[in-house]
């Protein structure tokens, strides 16, 4: 009797154990393209109930293509890693002045598009086109290093070629789908990072890692470095009924979005007030910490009380006056949006 390959293993575990209910396992390219875009960094959870709001905004590629840059980072907003709606905006963009309006089959094609990567593109040219293409995310790097007991770290080049090579030659001839969704939901729900269920996994008497008892060295952690920490002052400017945002370069943490001024310390917002407008800086409030994946940001709130109409004339670059019931609703970092809650509940 042949033994079945790790593909069979994996394809006939799907079928019977793998997730079927997502609201993205469907072959409309479009939601599966929004899918892959928002899973990026993004655990399912967290994405489920922006991608059901977002698809509410923009229910086909072309009102995607047509909204207003703003008005896709506002449905984003709160999801992180902003440069992903600014891709998914030009992406959809592009296909409809370059492909027609009609999203490109081949994976090669969709790799072109902006925020699209092989693996990604792998996976839509999957799902939603029957492609053999073999993807290679975070979770299918886990399986395979732990399965074949591959070391070193997965995100060096050359340990990440190698993966490549590794993933085109485990295809399958056929049932694409399943094995690319198996692929995804053993990483996600038993090839866990930690306490793996290796008793349910279809491919447990192949791995090499539980053979070898090495689960909790593979795969092959990153090298370890310092996270640099970050200060800033935001100011909370506050005229009436209004605050003042500006918006950020488009590119840098949170490119694109409105966001609260910044300034080094209270000293110099004073400086600032007394060269330019009329009012109160109020005490600061306790610093607020934001956690990126490269370092850590520690804010200090200050809220300032701006009177009369010299606060009118207050003018940053790309600056923009809104009113604080509804301030946090823009297209706003979530430490801000925060903030402008909190500004807004009660007076300062």
């Amino acid at each position: 009797m042949v033994k079945p390959t790790f593909a069979e293993h994996l394809v006939a575990w799907q079928r019977v154990h793998g997730r079927h209910d997502l609201p993205w396992q469907v072959t409309d390219p479009y939601r599966v393209w929004l899918s892959e875009i928002m899973l990026q960094q993004t655990q399912v959870t967290a994405v489920l109930q922006y991608y059901a709001r977002f698809l509410l905004r923009f229910p086909s590629l072309e009102s995607l293509a047509q909204a207003s840059v703003d008005d896709v980072l506002a449905q984003w907003s709160g999801l992180g890693y902003y440069s992903r709606a600014r891709n998914l905006h030009r992406a959809a963009q592009i296909v409809m002045t370059q492909f027609g309006g009609v999203f490109p089959s081949l994976r090669q094609q969709i790799e072109t598009l902006p925020g699209i990567g092989r693996s990604t593109a792998a996976a839509i040219s999957a799902f939603s086109f029957g492609q053999r293409e073999a993807i290679l995310d975070g979770n299918v790097k886990r399986v395979l290093t732990r399965v074949f007991g591959i070391e070193g770290f997965p995100g060096d080049k050359k340990n990440e070629v190698g993966l490549w090579h590794l993933a085109d030659s485990l295809l399958p001839l056929q049932d694409i789908e399943a094995y690319t969704q198996g692929l995804m939901d053993l990483g996600a729900t038993v090839c866990r990072k930690s306490r793996p269920l290796c008793t349910d996994c279809p491919v447990h008497r192949e791995c090499v890692a539980l053979r070898d008892d090495r689960i909790a060295e593979l795969p092959t952690p990153r090298p370890k470095k310092a996270s640099p920490t970050r200060y800033t002052t935001m100011l909370l400017m506050r005229y009436r009924d209004q605050v003042y945002l500006e918006r950020r370069p488009p590119s840098g943490i949170w490119g694109g979005l409105l966001s609260l001024p910044e300034c080094a310390g209270q000293a110099e917002a004073e400086d600032w007030l007394a060269r330019e407008g009329e009012g109160d800086v109020l005490p600061s409030w306790p610093e607020v910490e934001h956690i990126f994946t490269h370092f850590r940001l520690i804010i200090t709130p200050q809220p300032i009380r701006l009177d009369g109409l010299s606060a009118k004339d207050v003018r940053e670059t790309g600056g923009i006056w809104l009113p604080l019931s509804t301030a946090s609703e823009a297209g706003v970092p979530a430490p801000v949006k925060r903030l402008l809650q909190k500004l807004a509940a009660g007076p300062i």
